[in-house]
């Protein structure tokens, strides 16, 4: 089993590589992170916007949180050595892509761009597939009936109301 420091140390650098690239620097590029002229009408949208943002990096600082926890890190090469339903997961089975999504439209809010809401789509489309064709089967390698299970009560895009809890 791996170490509780070995898989902290693997779930910060994937943290800095991954969603670091994915929802900073990417967005960075195509807005420079200029806010748009001050508008009464846009401070709303700019709000929300923030909200979102931080919103999403607490539920993704969580969610790595929990594979610390579990001794892995959310990368093919770290994996876990027991299916992670804690925290987020209990909500949602993809808690980390939904809250970049979530930080990602907070930025094309905040900055009033419809370049960063275009990446957001395709970032999306990105994941959900990688979601789709690699990380669901090989779970279900890992795991079998476990995840068949946890699959069938947590969505993976819309979060559930009430946190699933998995029979004892």
């Amino acid at each position: 089993m791996r170490s509780i420091k070995a898989a902290a140390v693997g779930s910060t650098l994937f943290f800095i590589a991954a969603p670091g690239t994915v929802a900073g620097v990417i967005p960075w590029l195509i807005t420079r992170w200029r806010l748009p002229e001050a508008s009464a009408a846009w401070l709303p949208a700019q709000a929300v916007g923030v909200l979102l943002i931080c919103a999403g990096l607490a539920v993704l600082v969580h969610a790595f949180v929990e594979f610390t926890r579990a001794r892995g890190a959310p990368i093919p090469a770290m994996p876990t050595q027991h299916l992670v339903v804690d925290g987020f997961n209990r909500f949602v089975r993809n808690p980390m892509y939904v809250a970049i999504v979530g930080a990602l439209i907070g930025q094309a809010l905040l900055f009033a761009s419809a370049g960063v809401l275009v990446y957001t789509a395709v970032a999306w489309a990105i994941a959900a597939s990688f979601v789709r064709f690699y990380e669901e089967p090989t779970l279900v390698r890992l795991f079998g009936e476990e995840y068949t299970d946890y699959r069938r009560n947590v969505r993976a895009w819309l979060p559930r109301f009430t946190p699933w809890s998995p029979a004892s």
